[in-house]
C-alpha cells in the first residue's frame, strides 16, 4: 500500500512539473489566453484576435483562447493580470491607451508591476465622420469646432488614451483650449463606431485599422489621418495637409503576469517572436496598415519606462489629470 501512494504521489508530482513546463494534459502545447482589456471591436480586441490565429497558425497544437476584460482603459484587465502571479499561459494586449489610463484612473496597479513581453505594432489614428455629416473636410470641423466646442463631440476610446490625447493635441493645434473638448469615452471601438453611424456623435478618433473598411464603404469620411503622410492602403489626407500640426501613432503589445521565472519569460517570448515571423501575422500588418515595430526583453522594458514619464507629462499638460 505504501508503495502504491508513493507511486500516485510521484506521479502527481510529475504531472504537475509537466504543465508548468509548458505542457497540457494530453502532453501536448499548453494553451495560452490573451486578454483583451476592453470590449469587443476596438484595436486591443483585434489584434488580440488576430494574434490567436497567426499562433495558431505557426503552432497549430497549441489552445489559444481570447477573452476580454473591459473597462476604465484597460486598468480593470491590468488588475487581473497582476493577481495571475506566476502564470505563464497567459498574455494582455496593451498599449500607448493603458498608459494614459493609469494616470488618468490613478490605478492602484501600474504596468511596473507586470512583465513585459513584446512591442508588436504601431498605428497612425484616423478621424472621421458619418456619410452625412455637414463636414466635409478638417477645414470646416475646425470652424465649427473654434465657434463653439461643446457642440462638436468627440467619440473615442478611454479617456486619457491615444484617441482622447490626439483629440486634444488637435484641438491645441486648432487654437482650442483641450480642456474644452467635449470628449465621449467608449470602452471599445465597436461602440464608437455605432455611435457614429447612429449620427450621435460629430465626428470620431480612433485607430485607421479600426475604421478604414468603413471609409471604404462610404459610410465614414475621414477628415485626416495622423501620420506624416499619406498612406497607400487608404484614401486619406493627413491631418497636416488640413491645417493642423500634429502627428501621434498609436503601439501595441503584450505584457505577462508578474513574477514569472525566466523560463516563464523566455517561452512566452520565444512563442510571440514565432507568431511574428510567421507568414500570417505579417499579412495581418499589412492588410490592417499596421507598422512593424518588434521589440522584445530589455529594449522593450526600457521603451515602457520611457513612455510612460512621456504620456505622463503629456496628458498633464493638456490637463486631462489634475
Amino acid at each position: 500500500m505504501k508503495i502504491s501512494r508513493l507511486a500516485l504521489l510521484a506521479a502527481v508530482v510529475a504531472s504537475l512539473t509537466a504543465c508548468g513546463a509548458g505542457t497540457d494534459s494530453t502532453g501536448g502545447a499548453s494553451a495560452l489566453r490573451i486578454m483583451a482589456p476592453a470590449a469587443p471591436g476596438g484595436g486591443w480586441d483585434q489584434t488580440s484576435r488576430t494574434a490567436e490565429q497567426a499562433i495558431k497558425s505557426v503552432d497549430p497544437a497549441r489552445k489559444v483562447e481570447v477573452f476580454n476584460v473591459p473597462g476604465a482603459g484597460g486598468t480593470i484587465g491590468l488588475a487581473q493580470l497582476a493577481e495571475e502571479k506566476g502564470d505563464a499561459g497567459m498574455l494582455m494586449t496593451m498599449g500607448l491607451v493603458m498608459v494614459g489610463a493609469v494616470e488618468q484612473n490613478k490605478s492602484a496597479v501600474t504596468l511596473a508591476q507586470v512583465t513585459p513581453i513584446a512591442r508588436l505594432t504601431e498605428e497612425y489614428e484616423i478621424v472621421v465622420v458619418p456619410a452625412e455629416s455637414p463636414f466635409q473636410s478638417l477645414g470646416d470641423l475646425v470652424t465649427a469646432w473654434k465657434a463653439d466646442p461643446a457642440k462638436v463631440s468627440v467619440a473615442g476610446g478611454s479617456a486619457g488614451g491615444t484617441d482622447h490625447i490626439l483629440a486634444g493635441l488637435m484641438a491645441k493645434a486648432a487654437g482650442i483650449d483641450p480642456k474644452q473638448v467635449n470628449y465621449i469615452a467608449h470602452s471599445g471601438g465597436g461602440e464608437a463606431l455605432n455611435a457614429l453611424l447612429g449620427n450621435k456623435v460629430s465626428i470620431g478618433v480612433s485607430g485607421i485599422g479600426e475604421f478604414a473598411e468603413h471609409v471604404k464603404s462610404g459610410k465614414l469620411r475621414s477628415l485626416g489621418i495622423s501620420a506624416p503622410a499619406r498612406i497607400p492602403t487608404l484614401d486619406s489626407p493627413t491631418l497636416k495637409e488640413g491645417g493642423l500640426d500634429v502627428e501621434l501613432a498609436n503601439w501595441r503589445g503584450f505584457v505577462a503576469a508578474p513574477g514569472l521565472d525566466e523560463a516563464g519569460v523566455k517561452s512566452l517570448t520565444d512563442l510571440v517572436t514565432k507568431m511574428h515571423d510567421g507568414q500570417a501575422w505579417k499579412d495581418a500588418v499589412a492588410k490592417n496598415g499596421w507598422i512593424d515595430s518588434f521589440q522584445t526583453g530589455q529594449p522593450f522594458a526600457d521603451f515602457l519606462t520611457a513612455e510612460q514619464a512621456r504620456v505622463k507629462g503629456i496628458i498633464a499638460e493638456m490637463g486631462l489629470v489634475s
